[in-house]
Order: structure tokens, then sequence, then C-alpha cells
């Protein structure tokens, strides 16, 4: 019969982390209580000394702080460890004058066998760790603390801002600010760790008297030792196990000073202290001058700084020559990367990438960008977005902002698919104030245009600007108008900044909460271009597609009977009438508008021609011109009376006339009678006709 081997699982240390950590606490407190033998004390010992090392190992090799996360938690098992060591120690030694090989090796092989050698020795120790390192280290600790959280909100500033630019994305700002909370968490918990190893020195110095005069009590009163003897037996115990402990106290302390002084680097800190320290040729070569002149001073020895000006003189040479060869190689290892870039047909891809919408700016308009020196235009870029989500029901995408040196210092350009759409000239320091028509006293200033609408308006100083404010004009930052203008542009443009991509974002928002008609509609009856073109032609003259629901069902019920995408995007208007109701009434409950002349409405009519590529007017060049001149005339009239021209027609020829008019007049509103409520009082102020 085969006998199946059955495979054991192996045993992991990882998997029972936490069990052994806390067995490993309990064993250390139950160390203060329980006696140990002086074999055991002698391994404990010697772990204590190498933990110590292996701390301060980990603290020089690491990149950031984070990477030793644990340290604070470390701090305080290890300094419980010591103390627990202290103990265990004194107890051996105040009842058997033996405390293992280790405590008798230091107090004997170290200090020579003194112990007034071994107790001044053990005294520098404590004055080393207590007040040089463990203060200083404290005292980091808690302005790194200070700082680290003092800084945190800019910090949450500049990864919004990251996020709003596009320079991170979500999933990478949410792992910053995680690190931040880190940082600022590690700082906290060293400020208060820092206080146990200040706590470990002074009980050091505490024990060591009590175990002398403990061990003197003992040895004479209860053993029979001379003076003198005991003095010498029990002192160099006492300070041998002193010294076995503060010595990996020590480690751990100047561990403790390394990671609270580290700052921001990219390597470890043996690579950065070479790399800093010995990486300059120029002040090694002073340093080995310097030498040398000691050396030529009478009365001081002359071998060893000779002996060191010549080491330091030669390394100064080599990391000369080394700098000059890396030099060198770089800029060949730079070349032939250009040129293997250039011989690669895939060395073009990047410049075919364009940002849907950027903003250049000059260089000296990069402070209206720069959150340190006050600017805040990024902020009212991500407030443009939400107003444009609310309006329009269109999720702008991330708004690329680089500053152009070939740009004039004061100027900025709004580009959409790499294409310059608009631009604007500013003016550091100054205000631009507009007359809104109420302007009592007018005040001197360097005449200028609005960029945004193209309005008369002059620069005033800061000093203006209250005097400007007080004569009615309307005074406007530079922020502000960089912001208006990119909102107009965005407006103007929304239908070219909706892709088919932005668009499947859109329905797939709505999927969970309407599957059922996206279900019924795409792919069955629309594809998604067909409705990318129909929220596009929305877009296109001012129509909000937030109210996507309303729009999809529309496209539901009428795409059965034509797949005409123009002819589409007439019924979802006339089923967004309550919506472009609302957007144009001159007053509550009115809308005042331009009609045309019935004989007009009718000649546009019978002009419509209809081929494969769709519907078109053919209307005679004279009464197209003579149609123009009218409307033209009729909409400065209505505009001069503080109205907004809209022009009313019937349903069949609103598209047709709005195309016919859009060349000479693009930012003309026109709408049907199909899209006003019937319980919408219109007012007519003016006619077209021919």
């Amino acid at each position: 019969m085969a006998v199946r081997s059955q495979a054991v699982p192996a045993f992991k240390i990882s998997e029972y982390s936490d069990i052994l950590v806390v067995l490993g606490v309990i064993m250390v407190v139950v160390m203060m209580i329980i006696p140990l033998p002086p074999i055991l004390l002698d391994v404990l010992l010697a772990c204590n000394i190498t933990l110590g090392l292996v701390i301060l190992m980990v603290t020089m090799s690491i990149k950031k702080t984070l990477e030793f996360s644990v340290f604070p938690s470390l701090l305080l098992i290890t300094t419980l460890f010591r103390l627990a060591l202290n103990v265990s120690s004194t107890r051996l030694i105040l009842l058997h004058g033996y405390a293992g090989e280790v405590i008798m090796s230091f107090g004997n092989f170290v200090v020579g066998g003194n112990y007034v050698v071994g107790f001044v020795i053990f005294a520098i120790l404590i004055v080393i760790q207590f007040i040089v390192i463990t203060r200083g280290a404290e005292r980091v600790a808690e302005v790194g603390a200070r700082f680290t959280l003092d800084a945190m909100p800019g910090k949450q500033m500049s990864i919004d801002a990251d996020l709003n630019a596009g320079l991170i994305n979500e999933q990478q700002a949410i792992e910053r600010r995680k690190e931040i909370r880190m940082e600022a968490d590690f700082y906290g918990a060293m400020d208060g760790a820092s206080k146990f190893v200040k706590g470990d020195a002074i009980a050091a110095i505490i024990i060591i008297f009590i175990n002398i005069i403990g061990g003197l009590i003992i040895g004479m009163m209860q053993k029979g030792m001379p003076l003198m003897q005991a003095l010498q037996h029990y002192t160099l115990l006492t300070v041998g196990e002193g010294l076995v402990n503060q010595i990996p106290a020590l480690l751990i302390s100047t561990g403790t000073g390394v990671i609270v002084t580290r700052a921001a680097s990219e390597a470890n800190l043996g690579t950065d202290l070479i790399k800093q320290m010995v990486n300059q040729p120029k002040i090694l070569m002073v340093a080995s001058a310097i030498l040398v002149f000691f050396g030529l001073i009478p009365g001081l020895p002359k071998i060893p700084f000779f002996i060191l000006a010549a080491l330091i003189g030669t390394l100064a040479y080599s990391m000369q020559q080394s700098i000059q060869e890396s030099v060198v190689q770089e800029e060949e290892e730079e070349r032939e990367k250009e040129l293997e870039e250039v011989k690669k047909p895939e060395s073009v891809i990047n410049l075919l990438q364009v940002d849907p919408l950027e903003l250049e700016i000059g260089y000296s308009l990069i402070p209206l960008v720069d959150p340190k020196q006050g600017g805040d235009l990024l902020d009212r870029i991500t407030l443009i977005r939400r107003q444009c989500a609310l309006e329009l029901g269109l999720v702008v995408p991330a708004i690329r902002i680089r500053d152009n040196m070939q740009l004039k210092p004061n100027l900025y350009t709004i580009k959409i698919a790499g294409l310059e759409i608009a631009e604007g000239e500013l003016m550091i320091g100054h205000y631009m104030a507009m007359d809104p028509g109420m302007v009592e006293e007018q005040i001197e200033g360097i005449p200028t245009v609005e960029p945004a609408f193209g309005l008369p308006a002059i620069w005033v100083k800061d000093t203006q600007r209250s005097q400007a404010e007080m004569a009615g004009y309307t005074v406007v930052d530079l922020p502000s108008i960089v912001a208006t203008h990119l909102t107009e542009v965005i407006k103007g443009h929304a239908h070219e900044l909706l892709g088919r991509q932005d668009v499947q974002s859109l329905i797939d928002s709505l999927r969970g909460s309407h599957s059922a008609v996206i279900e019924e509609l795409i792919p069955n009856m629309l594809s998604l271009g067909e409705i990318q073109k129909v929220l596009q032609n929305l877009l296109k003259e001012g129509i909000s597609i937030r109210n996507l629901v309303t729009i999809l069902e529309t496209l539901a019920d009428y795409a059965r009977l034509t797949k005409d995408t123009d002819v589409l995007t007439e019924y979802v208007r006339q089923a967004l009438a309550r919506n472009i109701s609302k957007q144009y009434q001159s007053a509550p409950g009115t809308v005042t508008v331009i009609t045309l002349d019935p004989q007009l409405e009718q000649l546009i009519a019978e002009s419509i021609q209809h081929s494969d590529y769709g519907s078109y007017v053919a209307i005679d060049p004279n009464l197209g011109q003579q149609l123009l001149a009218s409307l033209a005339e009729e909409t400065q009239r209505i505009a001069s009376m503080g109205y907004q021209p809209i022009v009313l027609t019937s349903p069949n020829i609103r598209l047709h006339f709005k195309r016919l008019t859009e060349r000479v007049a693009p930012g003309l509103i026109v709408l049907s009678y199909n899209e006003l409520e019937s319980n919408l009082k219109v007012q007519s102020i003016g006619m077209v006709k021919i």
C-alpha cells in the first residue's frame, strides 16, 4: 500500500508576530519579579547590546523617517527591557555578589579593575547621553512635532492644488494625505517617546548609587567584608552593570537623535554624509592647506598634521577627478540618449498628446498661481469647474496651467486642444476698473479693454482702489479677471470639450439609478456618438445638459421616428422648456423677445432644402443681407434698452434661422414657441422685417 505523505505547513514568524511581541513584553515585566540565573542574564545583556546596534544601523540606513514609524513604540519597549535588566542584575549583585560573566568582564577588563576609573567613565557616559544626546533629541523632536503640525494645512493645500491642476490623480492625493498624517503622528509620538530615554538616564544614575550603598551595607554587615574590599567588589560590579546597560542605551539614544534630525533625503545617512561633505574638493583643498600651515607652526607636532594634510589633499584630488569624469560621462550618456530617442519611431508620440484645456501665463503672472506667494487662482479654477457642472452639467477636464517664457511677462493665453482661443494682458500691482454706467466722477488710469466681454476699462493702482469704488466703478482684481475670462471661454466652447469618453462617464453615473432608459436607448436606438452630437448641439447654444435623465428619456421617445441629431435636438429642447423658460426670463414670469415678420417666417420655411448632407436654407443673397441688417438694427435697439436680445420663431424654422445668423451673430439666442412654458408671459418689443 502506497503511503501518501502529508505536507506540513511551514512556520512563519510573521503570522505570529503579534503574539510574539505580546509575550516578549510580558516576559520583560516578569523579569522584574522572578530571579534570573547568571547565564540567562548574560544572554539577555548580549541581546540588549545587539538590539541597540541594530536600531542604530536601521536609523542610519532609512531614507525617510516613516520607514521606521514603529520607532517610538520600540523606544518604550527597549527602555522597559533595560530597566528589567537593571532590576535583575541588581538582585544578583546584592544577593550573591555575582551577576554573570558579562558584568564581571565589563567591571574588570573594560575599566582595568579600577572602580574609580569605571565610575568616572560611567559618569561621562551618563553626561553624554543625558545632557548632550537625549536633551538635544528631545528638543528636536518637540520642534519637529510643532513645525510638522503647523505645516499640515499648507501641505494639504499643495496636494489639492496639484490634484486640481491634474499633476496627480485622486489615489496619489489620498496616499500623500495619509503620509502627511502619519508624519505628524510620528513626530508627535517621538516628542513623547524621547522622554523615555531621558528618564532611563536619570534612573541609571539613581540605580548605581543605590547599588553601591546597598552593596556596602550587605558586604560589611551581612558578609563581614572590610570596607575597602566591599567597596572594591560591589562598586566594580555596579559600574560594570551600569556600563553594560548604558552602552546600548547610548546607541539607542544616538539612533533617536539621528531619526529626529533627518531632513528630506533621497538616500541613507552614510550616502548623504559622503555626498554632501566629501563631495566638495575645493573645501577639502583649503582644509589640507590649513593643516600644512598648522604643521609649520613651531611647537606643534608636524607628523600628524602633515599626514592628515596629505590624506585630505589626495582625497580632494581624487574627488575632483571623479567629478570631472562623471560630468563628461553624463554628457556623453545624455547625447547618446538623445540620439537614441531621435532614432526611435516612438520618440514623437509624446508630442502628439494635447491637453483639452490649457492656461499659459507669462512669468510675471506666476504669483497669481503660486499659493506660497498668496495666489488663489487654483482655488478659483476649482470653483469654475463646480460652477460649470451646476450651470451646464458639464464636467470640465483638468485645466493645465503652464508658465511660458515665450509669452510677454504680463500675458496669458487660453488654449483648447493645443490651439489658442483667447488671450489677455494684465498689469501687476493694479486693479481693473469698469464703468457700469453709474460713475459720477472720472478717475485717472491706464486705458484698457476687459478681455472676457471686450468692455472699456482702466487700470488703477492699489492706492486708487477705494477711490474708484466710491466713484461708482466696478473694481476687479487680477485673479478674478483671469477666472471670468476662463469661465466665458469654457461656456462658449463647452461643446468642444465634450468628448465621447465624457459622455460615457455621464451615462455611467446614471446607470445605477436609471438603467432602464440607458439599456433601451444605447446601443439599440442611438450610438454613443449620436447622443454626443445632441448634447453638443445643446451646449453650443448655452442649454444645460445637467438634466440628463430628461434628455435620454426624450431621445428614447423620438429615436424611433428619426435618427437626425438636429431634429432630435429640437425635440429635446422642447422637453427642456421649463429649464429654458427659467433661464431666459427678463422678469419673473416674463420673457422679452424679438419676433419675425410672418412673411419672413414663411419665406424661410419655403427656402428650406433637404439633401443627403442635411437641411439648409437657400435664400436670395440680397434678401439675406436685408434680413441680417434688420436683425442687427433690432438687437442693438433692444440691447440699448437693457434687454438681452432673444429672437422667437416658429418651431419648424428655429434651427435654420439660428444657422442662418450664427456667422454674424454667434451669441444670438433663438427660441421657438414650443420651448416656452404656456404660463409664461411673452412680451414682444421688436420685429425683424425685410
